[in-house]
């Protein structure tokens, strides 16, 4: 996939393609329905599809303090567009400016001018243009007078186990990990939702009580809930890295406080790898992948409760991941 980044860079996209606007923060199974319309219209017409997004969020410019929280940074965004088979990834820099342009300007200047798409594929609920003025509708009238299609791709809805049927979209996603609602997640993107950075070093308490654990850097992503969870974890030298690792690890997740051990103490976000030979970890990344919530966090009386409780917690993992997964799939392409 090719990362265009300027408009200078423009005359690098294959004449009459198709073309999708979107933020498409997680690759959800949503996006991905927009992508595989994209591609098969572009298989059909013998040309490319290209994927245009902002970086920031465009909510971010505008209202800062109102920003949602990131689900796929860049990075991970274009790993996943990648193996979705994207063809041409268009980055544009949001800025205050281009957040202004009405929505005929947007179409004009940047699609019609600059991209000269023979199809645009979009999801229903599109909107864009200064304070999201243009609807789907209004994209509908402008295709009729530009010379290029427009499809139109229904909202994606999925049956949660719960038996609820929930339209899948970014926000939704975001809620049910700020509740710890992890495997709900999971089925609105397609693949487990993960948390990367570097890993930095603990103060140790997790090997004072028998399970040592290594510590992520607090991510520019949505935090899911001060939990306990199943998953697995992979390493890399980088963050790319951790997105092609081989092997993935399984783990026990801990996001809280540790109480424990007192009140006035930082977030912490723990992975306890449940294998003995701990690969070495100095100065490599950490890609942790959430499978199911096992319990909340409790403020245990005493240190040996809590390695008591930890024991317990390692088994249930055990048991969730040996069902989940019997043979892993690869980070940027599995399903749950």
């Amino acid at each position: 996939m090719k990362i265009l980044r300027t408009i200078t860079e423009f005359g690098q996209l294959p004449a009459r393609c198709v073309l999708t606007v979107g933020n498409f923060d997680g690759v959800h199974i949503g996006h991905q329905e927009i992508i595989a319309v994209g591609l098969q219209i572009a298989a059909e017409r013998n040309t490319r599809l290209v994927v245009m997004t902002f970086e920031p969020h465009p909510v971010a410019i505008l209202h800062p303090d109102k920003a949602p929280g990131v689900l796929t940074p860049l990075e991970y965004k274009a790993h996943l567009l990648a193996e979705a088979g994207v063809d041409y990834l268009i980055v544009l820099k949001d800025t205050a400016s281009l957040l202004k342009l009405s929505p005929a300007d947007f179409v004009d200047k940047f699609l019609v001018s600059d991209v000269k798409p023979a199809v645009i594929a979009e999801g229903d609920d599109f909107n864009f243009g200064a304070a999201r003025a243009g609807n789907i509708d209004t994209l509908r009238k402008m295709a009729a007078k530009n010379s290029f299609e427009l499809v139109v791709v229904p909202a994606r809805l999925t049956q949660l186990a719960t038996g609820q049927k929930v339209r899948v979209s970014s926000t939704t996603i975001r809620y049910m990990l700020e509740a710890g609602h992890v495997a709900d997640a999971a089925d609105l993107l397609g693949r487990p939702y993960i948390l990367a950075e570097k890993i930095i070093p603990g103060r140790g308490r997790g090997k004072q009580l028998g399970f040592p654990t290594l510590n992520l850097q607090i991510p520019r992503q949505v935090i899911p809930a001060e939990d306990v969870y199943a998953g697995w974890v992979s390493l890399g030298d980088d963050l790319g890295h951790t997105f092609d690792a081989k092997q993935r690890l399984k783990a026990v997740f801990s996001i809280g406080q540790a109480r424990t051990f007192g009140d006035e103490t930082p977030l912490l976000i723990e992975a306890h790898l449940l294998k003995n030979d701990i690969p070495e970890t100095s100065g490599k990344w950490m890609a942790m992948e959430f499978v199911r919530r096992i319990r909340s966090q409790h403020k245990f009386k005493t240190p040996d409760d809590l390695a008591r409780q930890i024991q317990k917690d390692c088994e249930k993992a055990k048991e969730i991941l040996n069902r989940a997964a019997h043979k892993p799939a690869h980070i940027g392409n599995r399903s749950s």
